[in-house]
């Protein structure tokens, strides 16, 4: 169980959560062959970060930088926030999604250790409703092989990794679980929440 919660993290980084249900309107822009080269470039440019030999607060930068490329940020912090969106502000709203980008990349870069070596490969995608589920295989020492979905859409105007499913486990759901713990703990104070966030991960 430990070795499936670590992949299952480490994953979760070259998605993150996403708002499927959120999504609306036909999409006519974004293809099958589009939606694998975004994947492909995304676990591509994990890899090399991974193998670059880079450690601590430079390695957590690069991981944000990727997250920040290839994942749709306004619409997973959106969706990890849960109801509380609604009711914050713009600024809170900023502040939020800013301090998400940087706690997922210290989080889970800290488990990337376990891609060393490692790969992932794009099998095949597909249309369902208003956007692509890409699925993969990933590859890791040690480790049985394991299947991983992503999920992109073109919905923020440009092709973006919005969810990401790993042997069943939706990360949009666990984030948005860890998210919720925060808030309550705060017991509903969205600034606090997010001065936790800043130094979570």
């Amino acid at each position: 169980m430990p070795n499936n919660l670590s992949r299952r993290s480490a994953l979760s980084l070259m998605a993150a959560a996403g708002a499927a249900l959120g999504l609306s309107g036909p999409s006519f822009a974004l293809t099958s062959q589009g939606a694998s080269s975004l994947v492909t470039k995304l676990v591509d440019d994990i890899q090399r970060t991974v193998n670059s030999g880079k450690t601590g607060p430079s390695l957590y930068r690069e991981f944000e930088r990727i997250f920040k490329t290839y994942a749709d940020l306004p619409i997973i912090a959106q969706s990890v926030m849960g109801v509380e969106w609604r009711t914050a502000s713009a600024s809170q709203r900023r502040a939020f999604t800013e301090a998400f980008a940087g706690y997922v990349s210290r989080k889970y870069g800290k488990q990337f250790r376990d891609f060393i070596g490692g790969r992932v490969e794009v099998k095949s995608a597909r249309p369902i409703r208003t956007f692509y589920e890409v699925r993969s295989t990933a590859y890791l020492k040690g480790e049985s092989p394991f299947d991983v979905v992503f999920l992109v859409s073109d919905r923020s105007g440009s092709d973006r990794v919005f969810n990401i499913i790993v042997e069943g486990v939706n990360m949009n759901t666990s984030e948005r679980t860890e998210i919720g713990a925060m808030i309550d703990r705060r017991r509903g104070d969205i600034d606090a929440m997010i001065a936790d966030l800043r130094q979570a991960g």
